[in-house]
């Protein structure tokens, strides 16, 4: 057995502290010793030495790899358990985090079904509720699932008339799901055992007798969370029937590398596949395929993959669709079947000044969801295109929801700001009023939060938005330690949200920032474009400004401001800790693209090619080699501290990422701050993760930003417990 699983788990379950490790004055114990590999390869002529390459290998088929991060784990929790506020950031953290969370509810019938958590349970709970003052009665609790919390439940749906629930397993963290099927009634798990489902939806068929899902081939025994992923199909099961004998519904066998995705037509006739291949372009293609004809094939609705276009209803033979052609802010269309061609699409609602981010046809109505300066607005059409009226929103924050069908009278939709916790709203459709349905209490007061949001200027002069909030009770006339999230990339906008993590940063006496970068989605297809491939360094020199509009202004300074991302946001804080070390206190950097050079080389990486571009082309290899961390440390320059996260399953970003960069930035002569990583067990890249395991990691994360940006702790930060 690997001697990473030998000694134990290392990560939020058991911290280990070697006897004699020799700490240093700043508490860290010396750097694990890794080996450095001969590997050089030659990339359009250019010479890439890839000392660290052995550290891709999974942890699971590599002891040597495996012993190296037990060993980092080891130095970094003994640095940490030397941090004197982690544990009270943890006692409030975890108080903060103890509030009622419910999801939006999905209507069948007269059943409403939703997921709650009590506070800290580690995973969701399904339940269902007959009307809307029913009791609620628990279906399904993934908390009874595994001793450690760590498998959960990654999605679900209801049959059509919600006697029967389809949802998916995913387990220690990985984007592998396994779908199963519960009868509602009889609370009994049936027989269905569907295996190798991944960016899957959940859709079933009309009579609620079988479903369709999405899914890979079976990997290679050993490969399941590094191969590249290929040939994603669409399937259908019919209850009762073995995985072999699913029919196939969609392949495109010349196509291995497009992602495909099913949705239902309402009358439940066809079956709308979107495929994309980010290879390709940054848009979809849309094919109809007909349920109930099994030698029809698929109809395609559009060629190619220079527009996005993506059905949100149907009445009859007419589909209503938003999509980007020839309005890059987004418009609403109608497709009608029996002349579907794109030159035929009739313009519903046409684009305007915002952004759509989404819509909905439910109760013979469009609710239409828009993106006005990074916060939402919802107004509502008659599917002729005419404006009925708007739903009054209660402040500055996000709005999502607003499922249902054509018969439905009403409709549900949450709203949550970075000072309101996720409240759910019920919206009469034929009123047109919404009323509260669900509003959770906490143990912080949000009236607390002061937020603002300001614009500042980029290099380019490009003005972006950024959202500032502290408590009213914190003076930021003087410079406060802050924090700076970003992420900038995927056409993913970054919307208004309360998090308890969030609250425990500001009444930890901070401020926090979250800037609006390009690349992301919040003012369309322009905004993403200036920010990805040969654009990619405007994100970075977005997220720079914004450090700099902080310290100009005299909220923050570089001996207090920490920088923090998660994912591309990983990448961001690698990017920016690079080019500007001098500028910031301390980098956190979770689950980071790092070797920009072989990200396409491992699972979902090749996606990301639209954004990155793809090494394959010397133009994009030029572009990819100027920002990657792992290639760009600077020798003879000091560094500020950066704490990297990873997880030991992330079959998205795999760890290999942040494995290489980490032992890049210690072999590095960059100071002698502490540059650290904690590897997560049975965790990946975010999704599915137990409540335990979020607040220890977050947790590490404030400690250490409090440690690097001299923040101490105010005299009234308590919590009930040690009050008691």
């Amino acid at each position: 057995m690997h001697k990473f699983f030998r000694k134990g788990l290392i990560g939020s379950a058991i911290f280990f502290v070697v006897g004699g490790m020799n700490l240093q004055e700043d508490g860290v114990g010396d750097y694990p010793k890794t080996k450095e590999g001969r590997v050089v390869e030659t990339l359009h002529g250019v010479k890439i030495e890839d000392p660290f390459r052995w550290l891709e290998d999974d942890i699971r088929e590599n002891e040597d790899v495996a012993n190296w991060v037990y060993d980092q784990n080891v130095v970094t929790h003994g640095y940490l358990d030397t941090l004197e506020d982690r544990s009270a950031i943890a006692a409030r953290m975890t108080e903060l985090w103890n509030y009622e969370k419910f999801s939006t509810p999905q209507k069948r019938g007269n059943l409403y079904f939703f997921t709650h958590n009590s506070g800290l349970q580690n995973q969701n709970v399904l339940y269902v509720q007959e009307g809307l003052k029913g009791a609620p009665k628990a279906l399904i609790d993934p908390n009874d699932w595994a001793v450690d919390g760590t498998t959960s439940m990654a999605g679900y749906a209801p049959s059509p008339d919600g006697s029967k629930i389809l949802y998916a397993v995913q387990d220690g963290g990985s984007d592998w799901r396994t779908l199963h099927v519960l009868d509602v009634v009889e609370a009994r798990v049936l027989e269905e055992n569907i295996n190798w489902a991944k960016f899957s939806s959940l859709t079933w068929d009309k009579q609620g007798t079988g479903f369709f899902y999405a899914r890979f081939p079976a990997p290679e025994e050993g490969q399941e969370l590094q191969s590249l992923n290929a040939n994603h199909s669409i399937y259908y099961h019919k209850l009762g029937t073995e995985q072999d004998e699913d029919r196939l519904m969609f392949m495109r066998e010349d196509h291995p590398t497009e992602t495909v995705s099913a949705a239902k037509s309402d009358d439940g006739k066809y079956l709308i596949i979107s495929t994309s291949d980010p290879s390709k372009g940054a848009g979809n293609t849309l094919h109809l395929v007909n349920i109930e004809d099994e030698g029809m094939g698929s109809k395609p609705l559009n060629e190619g993959f220079d527009i996005t276009v993506n059905v949100i209803g149907s009445v009859g033979e007419t589909f209503y669709a938003i999509t980007s052609d020839g309005s890059p802010l987004n418009k609403i269309v109608a497709i009608e079947l029996d002349n579907p061609g794109r030159d035929n699409w009739r313009t519903i609602v046409p684009e305007k000044k915002h952004v759509i981010r989404g819509a909905n046809l439910v109760g013979g109505k469009l609710t239409v969801s828009y993106l006005e300066d990074v916060k939402s607005a919802i107004h509502l059409f008659a599917i002729d295109g005419t404006k009925v009226g708007s739903v009054d929103l209660p402040g500055m924050g996000t709005a999502i929801g607003f499922d249902g069908n054509g018969k439905d009278t009403e409709t549900f939709y949450s709203f949550a700001s970075y000072n309101m916790p996720n409240t759910i709203f019920r919206y009469d459709l034929e009123a047109m009023e919404s009323s509260i349905f669900i509003k959770p209490e906490t143990s912080f007061d949000p009236k607390d939060i002061e937020v603002s949001q300001v614009f500042y200027r980029s290099k380019d002069g490009t003005q972006i938005p950024m959202y500032i909030m502290h408590k009213k009770d914190v003076d930021i006339s003087e410079p406060t330690a802050t924090i700076l999230y970003g992420y900038g990339g995927f056409n993913i906008s970054i919307l208004p949200s309360f998090s308890a993590v969030t609250a425990t940063w500001l009444e930890m006496g901070g401020v926090y920032a979250v800037a609006t970068l390009r690349g992301g989605g919040e003012y369309g297809k322009a905004w993403h474009d200036a920010g990805k491939r040969g654009n990619k360094q405007n994100v970075f020199d977005d997220f720079i400004a914004a450090a700099e509009y902080l310290i100009a202004e005299n909220i923050t300074n570089s001996d207090k401001l920490t920088i923090y991302g998660h994912s591309n946001g990983g990448l961001l804080v690698g990017a920016t800790v690079n080019q500007r070390p001098d500028l910031f206190a301390a980098g956190l950097a979770g689950a980071g693209v790092m070797d920009m050079l072989r990200f396409s080389k491992f699972t979902a990486g090749r996606y990301w090619v639209d954004d990155f571009g793809k090494v394959e082309n010397e133009e994009d290899f030029e572009n990819l080699l100027k920002i990657s961390p792992y290639h760009n440390i600077k020798d003879g320059v000091e560094y500020p501290p950066v704490f990297i996260t990873a997880a030991d399953r992330d079959d998205r970003v795999v760890p290999g990422h942040s494995f290489k960069y980490a032992a890049r930035l210690q072999a590095a002569d960059i100071g002698d701050a502490p540059h650290l990583i904690r590897v997560e067990t049975r965790a990946g890249h975010g999704s599915g993760m137990p409540t335990e395991k979020r607040i220890a990691v977050y947790v590490d994360y404030w400690a250490f930003a409090a440690k690097h940006s001299g923040l101490k702790l105010p005299k009234d930060f308590k919590t009930k417990e040690m009050i008691n």
